[in-house]
């Protein structure tokens, strides 16, 4: 196991690499001229300070140049400085994570509390009503884009019905916890889309193992239906679910980032929305640094949660 965490650890750290150079390309060919959008359309009129601002942030180098340099900072800790909120990337980052942090791991928990008995309940009653039901369910909000259910959410729940705010908590995380009234719009936005996703994959996943010789031989053996679902093909019906929720770590976070726009939460992907309009790329590189960490670490746990959900699995 000691062997398979080094290498993953290794491997996480090129994926990273290849990541931010991509980001670094795609970043300078935007077309504009940066020292512009941050000192303003004045800054025409004074060349000497169009000069001052690339030669100070280099972008008066090459584009590898300019990575380079980028990449000695991050192998110190440092992230840079924004332009537009004068702060260190590595501060604004440190104080909107948590917010983010809170808002996925609250959703995902509920997402699968919810999804996993959906999806062994439409497995069991395959090709029924329930079964119909709640896969056109999950169609509708697996294609319908983040923003539209939760716009769609605030003027039912909120506008018209009163019941929660418009607006996700303000305050620090533990106001936003403890802030249910706020917090529950923003969750179940984000939620809807990945018990979508999730109750699909464990469908298909209890299907698969009604299947199996094992659960033939368990009501052989005289087994209850509820003890060959929970017992046996539960735990085995999971494997795919731990595997998919580390891959799909990097969808949940871009539906966050959305979320976070549409109920004005200020939590890292506010900051990236604010940023991006702004092109502000210290802050801009520095989430896709700490989206790209979260991913691997996401498929590093999908994998050893994946050996623990089936003994067969073994990392020399």
């Amino acid at each position: 196991m000691i062997g398979f965490l080094v290498r993953r650890i290794l491997q996480a750290a090129v994926v990273v690499l290849i990541v931010t150079v991509i980001t670094f390309i795609l970043l300078r060919a935007i077309p504009g001229n940066v020292a512009v959008a941050i000192l303003g359309p004045s800054a025409y009129r004074n060349p000497a300070t169009l000069a001052q601002f690339n030669a100070q942030y280099g972008f008066d180098k090459p584009w590898f140049q300019q990575y380079l340099l980028w990449l000695g900072h991050l192998l110190q800790g440092n992230l840079g400085f924004s332009w537009t909120l004068d702060q260190p990337v590595a501060s604004l980052l440190g104080q909107r994570l948590p917010k983010t942090i809170a808002l996925v791991g609250i959703s995902t928990l509920l997402a699968l509390v919810i999804a996993v008995p959906i999806g062994l309940w439409q497995a069991v009653r395959r090709n029924k009503a329930t079964d119909y039901t709640f896969t056109g369910l999950s169609f509708l909000f697996y294609a319908a884009p983040t923003f539209f259910v939760g716009t769609v959410l605030i003027l039912v729940f909120s506008v018209h019905l009163g019941w929660f705010g418009p607006e996700a908590p303000q305050g620090g995380l533990w106001s936003d916890v403890s802030d249910w009234h706020d917090l529950t719009l923003p969750v179940i936005t984000l939620a809807l889309v990945t018990i979508a996703l999730f109750s699909r994959y464990m469908r298909s996943a209890v299907l698969d193992n009604l299947t199996e010789d094992y659960v033939r031989t368990a009501r052989a053996k005289g087994a209850s239906q509820r003890r060959v679902l929970w017992r046996h093909v539960m735990r085995n019906s999971l494997i795919p679910i731990a595997t998919l929720l580390g891959l799909s770590l990097p969808a949940i976070i871009s539906g966050a980032l959305i979320t976070e726009s549409v109920f004005n939460y200020p939590g890292m992907g506010y900051l990236f929305y604010q940023s991006a309009q702004k092109q502000d790329y210290p802050v801009m590189l520095g989430f896709i640094v700490v989206v790209a960490i979260a991913t691997v670490i996401g498929s590093l746990l999908a994998d050893i949660a994946y050996a623990v959900l089936d003994p067969r699995v073994r990392y020399a």
